[in-house]
């Protein structure tokens, strides 16, 4: 994957701007407006009055990204928002409650080296114009990256996990429970971390933040075409190690709240559906990939499209199978009822479909800022 950086970013100082909890705010996107005018008025400091400025996209004079911008300013030079001596990694952690158990999601966040997609940073989603142009006047008056991207790496990475239970036992920086009941701890870490060379091998998959991504990316082409290169060539990007973290897969719900009740398509099985015949006591094992198939009379190749899942029977206990499932020891199972997670990957036209497998869980990440100036 690319770089991973530390950088000074710019945290709250609970002593100046007040409670944590009134500070904090869900992701851009998720928040309604009857949602906003109350993160409003929690505090003259909450984050919303920043990353949802209320300014419209539009030709002219664009006064809520520029106020954006002020306030952000204002809040610095009057130590609401303070910055570190020296660059930081930041250690990240989320308990929430899933079906009546506590689970725990951890990770690291850092300055990420900004590349074009497809290379070793794979999207799983299209983007909309409209966001981008929202975020990309954001940044530009603000210079600073008000929220990270969210990706996970196949792992598992042995480092990266170590450092994260050893800083886990230290005294988080930030604690704060937001309205769902999740709670989320930061802390911060040495920048003297090797974290590049641990995770030099790894692809990332934007779990969450393909907007934020695209938005950098247009910002970091801008400023390079006038200035060269710089610190708008980084995100800020939070790093999560699926193969030692509990990535949770769970259903978006979306809601028709008015228009006329559409006809047709069918009900997609969830995850329980879909795993609802696997066997434990009969395991199998398999792996999924990509194939371009070769034209019958040698001429050129055709579009690729996933493979199905190849799965098998696990040979007798003691015999390590090869192939074997990537990321996990022998005999971890993959169900042939995959396929039905896989089947509208295999009819779509998108380059990156079935690449990896993503993970849509909605962060509530508290407010840090990597400056792009």
């Amino acid at each position: 994957m690319p770089r991973i950086s530390p950088f000074r970013g710019l945290v709250y100082d609970p002593s100046v701007a007040g409670p944590w909890e009134q500070l904090t705010a869900p992701p851009y996107d998720v928040i309604s407006e009857s949602d906003q005018e109350g993160l409003r008025a929690r505090s003259p400091y909450n984050i919303v009055h920043i990353d949802l400025t209320g300014g419209a996209v539009g030709d002219g004079a664009v006064p809520g990204y520029a106020t954006a911008a002020s306030l952000l300013a204002d809040w610095s030079a009057s130590g609401v928002l303070t910055a570190p001596d020296a660059p930081r990694y930041y250690g990240y952690e989320l308990r929430y409650r899933v079906r009546g158990i506590t689970r725990l999601l951890r990770g690291l966040v850092g300055a990420l080296e900004l590349e074009p997609w497809g290379g070793t940073v794979l999207p799983h989603e299209q983007t909309m114009p409209g966001p981008i142009e929202d975020r990309l006047r954001l940044l530009r008056a603000t210079k600073t990256h008000l929220s990270p991207i969210y990706g996970t790496i196949t792992g598992p990475c042995e480092r990266l996990n170590e450092l994260l239970d050893r800083t886990a036992e230290t005294r988080p920086i930030a604690i704060v429970r937001d309205d769902e009941g999740v709670e989320h701890r930061m802390w911060a870490i040495d920048g003297e971390e090797d974290v590049t060379s641990w995770l030099g091998d790894e692809s990332l998959l934007i779990a969450d933040g393909h907007h934020r991504y695209a938005t950098a990316l247009a910002y970091r082409d801008e400023r390079r075409a006038a200035e060269g290169t710089g610190p708008w060539d980084r995100i800020l990007a939070l790093v999560v190690d699926a193969g030692t973290q509990e990535v949770p897969v769970l259903p978006y719900h979306r809601i028709q709240i008015g228009g006329d009740r559409p006809t047709g398509g069918r009900p997609a099985p969830d995850l329980a559906q879909a795993l609802a015949g696997a066997d434990d006591l009969h395991l199998r094992y398999g792996r999924t990939g990509r194939r371009a198939p070769v034209h019958p009379r040698g001429r050129g190749r055709r579009r690729c499209r996933p493979e199905r899942v190849r799965d098998r029977r696990v040979p007798a206990a003691g015999h390590d199978p090869r192939p074997r499932a990537r990321g996990g020891p022998a005999g971890r199972s993959t169900p042939p009822e995959v396929d039905l997670l896989l089947a509208e990957a295999a009819d779509g036209d998108d380059p990156h479909a079935g690449r990896r497998t993503g993970w849509p869980m909605r962060i509530r990440p508290t407010p840090r800022a990597l400056q792009a100036s």
